[in-house]
């Protein structure tokens, strides 16, 4: 079965009420088997458009990465992210075929 990902790019206008958002969002991360591949850290953008906040974030499967999304958990944590950022989230199912 593919893993699954969040890959998630932001501008945060309030690092202070930003850091709650990362406390809350926690439990949801732990109960869907999250695990934190980027999160921040330097970068360069040779082509397209960036955001100065850059996340990956594994799951165990797709699906994990839907529900955890779409959970009453993550849920809470949005209400405090959102009113704070500009977010682009995109997720995907991991590539398991072959390599070259």
């Amino acid at each position: 079965m593919a893993k699954g990902y969040w890959i998630y790019r932001a501008e945060v206008s309030d690092p202070d009420k930003y850091k709650e958002y990362i406390a809350a969002n926690a439990a949801a991360f732990k109960k869907y088997g999250a695990r934190f591949l980027v999160r921040g850290g330097k970068f360069e953008n040779p082509e397209g458009t960036s955001r100065s906040r850059n996340v990956l974030i594994e799951f165990p499967s797709y699906q994990a990465a839907l529900d955890c999304w779409h959970s009453p958990e993550y849920k809470s944590a949005l209400a405090i992210r959102a009113p704070i950022s500009n977010a682009d989230i995109v997720i995907i199912e991991g590539y398991e075929g072959p390599q070259p």
